[in-house]
């Protein structure tokens, strides 16, 4: 090992000891006088770092053989005294030790940089993963067959009614429609309503008089088909039919009107009389109902068949109009022509539009 020496005073030793590496300068070789100057000339090399030196040591010339090998070192050529070496010699970079340099410590940055990489790729790999979730869900969506009918009969709006208006329901109505023949069987196991006259006419005010006739006319009535009866005991006669307007927001104006016109005797309803026996129908005070279903407005008078005033608690005249307005015109007539209650337009009670006229 080859050590540097800082000062005259590290390479000094006075007495080696016997049995050292000194021993072989011989027995009886005086010791040199003074101090010993360094054999080997002191390198002038750029201190980054000043490593201290180690304890100091006797100075050992070199033994003609070696006990061991030396440590694979560079060794230096032997130079002049190192006072008379310039403070700053050139030396031979190839023959010069290269002191080791101190370890970097960048464990710290190590750690960094690893885990900022596996942060990135943890990012990239989630961002390729929602990617190819958009990409799966956009390939489906191109790749559905079309379903067209299922949201189209979804989104559709309920179809309309087909009586809500004479542009669906075209075909006029007659009187072997609305009263296919001389007896009329509302409900099965009741005595049956005798017809004794029947008319269908294109003349809406042959059936009205006063504002109602003016009103069914201003709204569009373009045909009235009606029917006088008589009940099966005698007492009462009945003039019933519908009136066909152009739509049901016109049936539905004409139906909330009649009411305010009638109260203020502006006009009524005619019934139509047959014979002279069915002449009260026309003259005599009334009781009237009405309703509308689709563009209809159907109706129905009651009046006695001796021409007396219809008490206002008289049963059998509700149970008449009931008959002819709910049970046959509509759940009768309107509920064919609807073609099996496709139409279900529920339908008001007859106590609802009903009055009384003179």
């Amino acid at each position: 090992m080859v050590y540097r020496y800082e000062s005259d005073e590290d390479a000094f030793v006075e007495y080696p000891e016997h049995g050292s590496d000194l021993s072989v300068l011989g027995p009886g070789s005086p010791p040199p006088a003074g101090p010993s100057p360094s054999r080997f000339p002191t390198p002038s090399l750029p201190r980054t770092t000043r490593v201290a030196p180690p304890p100091a040591e006797p100075a050992r010339p070199p033994a003609p053989e070696p006990a061991r090998p030396p440590a694979p070192e560079p060794v230096w050529e032997p130079a002049p005294a190192p006072a008379a070496a310039p403070p700053h010699a050139p030396v031979d970079p190839s023959a010069a030790p290269v002191a080791a340099p101190p370890p970097r410590r960048g464990g710290g940055r190590m750690w960094q940089v690893v885990v900022g990489g596996t942060a990135v790729l943890v990012l990239l790999a989630l961002c390729g993963l929602g990617g190819a979730a958009l990409l799966s869900e956009r390939g489906g969506d191109l790749i559905t067959p079309p379903t067209d009918q299922p949201a189209a009969a979804d989104s559709a709006e309920p179809e309309a009614n087909d009586l809500d208006s004479r542009d669906t329901d075209q075909v006029p109505l007659s009187a072997k429609e609305v009263f296919p023949g001389q007896q009329l069987a509302v409900t099965e196991g009741q005595p049956a309503y005798r017809v004794l006259k029947t008319q269908s006419s294109g003349s809406c005010a042959v059936a009205a008089t006063g504002e109602v006739a003016e009103l069914l006319v201003r709204l569009g009535c373009n045909q009235v088909v009606r029917a006088t009866l008589r009940t099966a005991d005698g007492d009462h006669l009945v003039t019933a039919g519908l009136f066909n307007l152009t739509d049901r927001a016109s049936a539905e104006r004409a139906r909330d009107r009649i009411r305010q016109v009638l109260d203020e005797r502006q006009g009524r309803f005619r019934g139509m009389a047959a014979d002279e026996k069915s002449e009260a129908i026309a003259t005599a005070p009334a009781r009237v109902g009405w309703q509308v279903r689709g563009h209809y407005l159907a109706y129905a008078l009651v009046a006695r068949s001796d021409g007396e005033p219809v008490r206002s608690g008289d049963t059998k005249v509700r149970e008449i109009l009931f008959d002819m307005i709910e049970l046959h015109l509509n759940q009768g007539v309107l509920e064919r022509r609807a073609d099996g209650g496709v139409a279900a337009q529920p339908t008001a009670d007859p106590d609802d539009g009903t009055g009384s006229q003179d």
